[in-house]
């Protein structure tokens, strides 16, 4: 069975920037989670906030995502975003760091080797995100990015969205299949077309299909939750939307 994690920006920016991440690593343990995903974005005040989330994450798989990309759109390696990065992962106790590769698949031989470089012997692993941009977020253009990587002796995994396809324009069924063998860490959330956009929701409201994309992802990858956790008990509300997703994992495993 796979085990849940929730991504803390579930919980929505407003809610979390209230209260703090430290807060609802609490809510995310008391309604069962297996792990917790500490956003970059959501931290208002970092020196004060890690020691407070490293605290709090003891026990829980923790990830550390990261809001910058790995490259610029000029294809340069943001050497400072991952240097920042590796020293919050390394505070919190994070297991693994989330990125986008930004402009990764237009970075050149020199830039792709510096970052080689950078990850050889690193303790945590970096994994790379689909997001929602043409430029991050497409399979031709990731495809781009894991092939001159390799080319630099560098194999990297991914962290699989599979409601982010939608907004590049691809087909999450056949970006599972083109990109299986990397599959590490899947995002799970709803989508849902509004006017001339997509918006996410809880998986259960999704118009687009889900349970044969999850059913097509490698067996015991973590999944989190990035999709609304709303409610008067966000506790009760978060330890369905795991109980759901444990459900829908434990079914691979039945004969």
């Amino acid at each position: 069975m796979a085990p849940i994690v929730i991504s803390l920006s579930s919980f929505g920016a407003t809610e979390v920037n209230r209260h703090g991440q430290a807060w609802f690593v609490n809510v995310v343990r008391n309604a069962g989670a297996d792990g917790v995903e500490i956003r970059s974005e959501l931290l208002s005040r970092p020196d004060d906030e890690l020691p407070l989330i490293a605290q709090q994450c003891e026990g829980l798989k923790t990830i550390y995502s990261c809001a910058d990309p790995l490259f610029s759109a000029q294809g340069e390696l943001n050497d400072a975003a991952l240097k920042l990065a590796t020293c919050r992962a390394h505070t919190i106790g994070a297991e693994v760091i989330k990125f986008s590769i930004g402009g990764g698949a237009n970075a050149s031989h020199e830039h792709i080797q510096r970052l080689a470089d950078s990850l050889h012997g690193l303790a945590v692993p970096v994994l790379i995100e689909n997001d929602q941009s043409n430029a991050a977020g497409s399979i031709f253009q990731l495809k781009q990015f894991f092939r001159k990587a390799s080319d630099c002796g560098l194999e990297m995994d991914m962290t699989f969205d599979i409601g982010n396809w939608h907004w590049a324009g691809e087909c999450p069924q056949r970006a599972a299949s083109a990109f299986f063998d990397r599959i590490q860490y899947v995002h799970t959330k709803g989508v849902l077309k509004q006017a001339n956009r997509w918006v996410a929701v809880p998986i259960a409201d999704s118009q687009a299909p889900w349970k044969s994309i999850l059913d097509s992802v490698p067996a015991q990858c973590p999944w989190a939750i990035e999709f609304p956790l709303v409610g008067d008990d966000l506790v009760e509300v978060t330890r369905k939307e795991i109980c759901h997703l444990k459900e829908m994992s434990g079914e691979r495993y039945v004969d």
